[in-house]
């Protein structure tokens, strides 16, 4: 288990890779994006969880290298540029996935990526990007609008899992239509779980700001973690 940096032509990204002290054995990889905060130490846990679950975990580092927020902050000075320019934020999902890919350990045709709010936006549109390999992507409490950049009759190929608080004020009732049909459209292999009760955030433990529509919600987060097992080992079979 190790940072592990990795570059496109403006910018140097520092992610975290866990292997689980497996240096020699090809499997599986899940890439974990990070919320608006950067990649903190709860998204390196979660890469670690997944190699302990026998596949390579890497936890991908949207902003750049050094550059971090708060875990209990206002990050939008981060995260809103990337959601303004949705083709720089594809760009720096595909140069994560082809770091991955590039990865003497992973199968190359294995990997699904797993994001948490603005990851899981970012998991979406890699999926909506369609490279060869991904099999699977996962949203987490995250964004599903696709802000017009993506044609609605371009395919896609791997499995979508959107895992959503219905109770969460940062999704629009409308999108998650809208989501489902750009899924059907694209032909996707695509499902939705509508969590009752839940907010946003629902697996952060700790998270209690009921006010802005931000809880943990612990049968939210039991249940979707579950959920995510078993896809994993669905699309990986």
């Amino acid at each position: 288990m190790s940072f592990f940096d990795y570059t496109d032509e403006e910018k140097t990204y520092e992610g975290f890779i866990a292997l689980n002290g497996d240096s020699t054995t090809k499997r599986p990889c899940v890439l974990v994006v990070h919320a608006w905060s950067g990649l903190t130490e709860h998204f390196c846990q979660i890469a670690k969880k997944l190699s302990n679950d026998g596949y390579i975990g890497f936890a991908i580092d949207i902003y750049g290298k050094g550059i971090r927020g708060k875990v209990d902050g206002d990050n939008s000075h981060l995260m809103n540029p990337l959601l303004k320019n949705r083709v720089l934020l594809r760009d720096r999902l595909l140069t994560a996935f082809n770091a991955a890919k590039n990865h003497p350990l992973v199968i190359p045709d294995k990997i699904a990526v797993l994001g948490y709010c603005f990851g899981g936006l970012c998991a979406l549109d890699l999926a909506r990007s369609n490279p060869n390999g991904l099999k699977g992507a996962i949203s987490v409490h995250g964004g599903l609008d696709s802000n017009n950049l993506y044609d609605n009759s371009e395919k896609i190929d791997g499995s979508i899992l959107a895992l959503h608080g219905w109770e969460d004020p940062t999704v629009k009732r409308e999108s998650v239509i809208n989501f489902t049909d750009e899924m059907t459209v694209k032909k996707a292999d695509w499902q939705i779980h509508l969590y009752g009760h839940a907010m946003h955030a629902f697996t952060f433990e700790g998270a209690n700001i009921p006010d802005l529509g931000i809880k943990y919600d612990e049968n939210a987060d039991k249940r979707s973690r579950q959920t995510i097992d078993n896809f994993l080992k669905d699309i990986f079979k």
